[in-house]
């Protein structure tokens, strides 16, 4: 009875990642689309979690590296119980809320990662952890994957704006940009859901198989894909402004020709790794994007400062989530009542978060004050006229 008690309260905590993990990401696929006008932002959410709800479907590869590969196997089952996988969550979320209190575009599937490893060192040790998939399937994508979104949306933005040189120096008026960036934006949006939604589903299957429930090996069940899909759908439409705000203005000002190159060079990268079952963060492909298509657009500048607390949180991430996910193991250890006592104490400091960000609320009625089509496309500096000589 006991243990049925714990995996409920698992299966429900996952689900509240799950949502936490669709706010905080929304801002991945629409922060540019609404930065830029393309899309008013309450249909920009709406947008997202549709899309996010069916790319939920679409792949279960990054799943099952969770379910079977990050936590090792041992002779009696995974080196890991419900209890710490719980412990892991709450890490995770905790990490979530903070950052999205901060309005960092924070990685939420490295913050479950880290809660889950912090967990299973507490209860396991370190051969509980499979370093051959944490590095390759977890550290090298969140090394190469930003890099390479950047570099590809700053090609992409220098192509862009060559093709478009006829209004450089005019109010930008490159609407077809703006129209695609619909397009572009939702393919985000379909990526992040065959992407994030899956690690919830990995997190209720590793926690299954760790109870006999499931057989080792095995993929998410139907049921666990659809909860999963319906969480983060409905977090995503929840919004995230504070996040967006950070990433359609804090990087840098966006127009429509950088927002299509940004949110098409995020695409392209997610879908990749979704399809080779690397469970990368899309926060970080995104934030990479938009600062490799602010340095392609002649002109544009990158705040660099702001850029800087979001690499710091970057770095954070998986210790301070490690962390706290190793602190509440060494109570869930107790058993139900440790685990309820971790429950009490996640709902309390997560309401605490929650009552402080409403004394400086961020919604859609203030998110951006202004979008960013307005001024010039790319700002000319015109030669001074040649001083006349004055005659002796």
């Amino acid at each position: 009875m006991d243990l049925t008690l714990i995996v409920v309260l698992v299966i429900a905590l996952a689900l509240f990642f799950d949502f936490t993990n669709g706010f905080h990401d929304t801002a991945n696929a629409m922060a540019t689309p609404i930065a830029t006008g393309a899309l008013r932002p309450k249909i920009a959410v709406a947008l997202a979690a549709v899309l996010n709800l069916i790319g939920a479907f679409l792949s279960t590869e990054v799943a099952k590296t969770i379910s079977g590969g990050l936590i090792r196997e041992g002779e009696n089952g995974v080196f890991i119980t419900p209890e710490l996988i719980f412990a892991g969550l709450i890490g995770a979320i905790t990490w979530n809320m903070v950052t999205w209190l901060l309005g960092l575009p924070s990685s939420s599937s490295h913050a479950l990662f880290g809660g889950l490893i912090g967990a299973a060192l507490v209860g396991f040790g370190i051969q509980a952890i499979d370093g051959g998939v944490v590095m390759s399937k977890i550290i090298l994508p969140a090394l190469l994957a930003p890099l390479t979104a950047g570099l590809v949306a700053f090609a992409a933005t220098k192509l862009a704006y060559a093709i478009t040189r006829r209004y450089d120096g005019r109010p930008d008026g490159r609407d077809g940009f703006r129209h695609a960036q619909i397009f572009s934006s939702s393919l985000v949006a379909l990526a992040h859901g065959t992407n994030d939604a899956q690690k919830t589903m990995g997190v209720i299957t590793l926690t299954l198989i760790s109870v006999g429930a499931q057989p080792v090996g095995s993929g998410p069940e139907f049921w666990v894909v659809v909860t999963c899909a319906v969480a983060i759908a409905l977090g995503t439409y929840m919004g995230g402004w504070r996040i967006i705000k950070t990433l359609g203005t804090g990087l840098t000002d966006v127009k429509p020709a950088q927002g299509f190159a940004s949110e098409t060079a995020t695409a392209a990268t997610i879908l990749a790794s979704s399809h080779l079952g690397f469970a990368l963060s899309t926060t970080q492909v995104a934030s990479g994007s938009v600062i490799g298509s602010g340095l392609g657009r002649r002109g544009s500048k990158v705040r660099w400062r702001t850029a800087g607390r979001i690499g710091i949180g970057w770095i954070l991430t998986l210790p301070a989530a490690g962390g706290v996910g190793a602190l509440a193991a060494v109570v869930a250890t107790m058993g139900v009542v440790g685990v309820l006592i971790d429950a009490v104490a996640a709902a309390v400091v997560i309401g605490g978060i929650f009552l402080w960000s409403r004394r400086d609320e961020v919604s859609h009625r203030n998110v951006l004050s202004e979008v960013a089509d307005s001024g010039l496309a790319v700002k000319i500096k015109r030669s001074p006229e040649p001083k006349r000589k004055v005659a002796p």
